[in-house]
């Protein structure tokens, strides 16, 4: 299990700087991609699972852009409206996963996820600010 998360966040590193080679719809494209699968692996779920949850998560995924257009200069509206959709979405993973315990892995793999590419873009940022410029000389 171990060996393939480190293949999978391997994977994430070399597909997180191929898409900065990218328009932005596509490298975000492809993030939303590698996140389905980081979710695929850390909810540990089966084709049939997968091809229940992928729409589902999609949809849910939509309505998160969506309240961050609409309400992301005002944080606690933002916050209440999040914690709203994921109330609604609950009911509808839950049926596809079975338990509680597998719907709040959603929850935290998309954290984890998040931190990962935080993480990733700060150190990209710092490796390009130690590359002395070429000019040239």
């Amino acid at each position: 299990m171990k060996k393939k998360l480190i293949l999978l966040l391997v994977f994430c590193i070399n597909i997180t700087y191929i898409c900065f080679a990218q328009p932005a719809d596509a490298g975000a494209k492809k993030v939303e991609e590698i996140q389905k699968a980081y979710l695929t692996e850390e909810l540990s779920l089966t084709p049939e699972e997968s091809t229940k949850f992928i729409p589902i998560y999609n949809t849910y995924r939509e309505e998160l852009k969506n309240i961050k257009k609409e309400k992301g200069n005002d944080e606690i509206e933002y916050a209440e409206q999040v914690l709203t959709i994921r109330k609604k979405y609950r009911v509808q993973f839950k049926e596809v996963l079975g338990t509680d315990d597998r719907v709040n892995k959603i929850f935290v793999a998309e954290k984890n996820f998040k931190k990962i590419l935080e993480e990733e873009l700060d150190k990209r940022k710092r490796n390009d600010q130690e590359k002395p410029a070429s000019g040239g000389t």
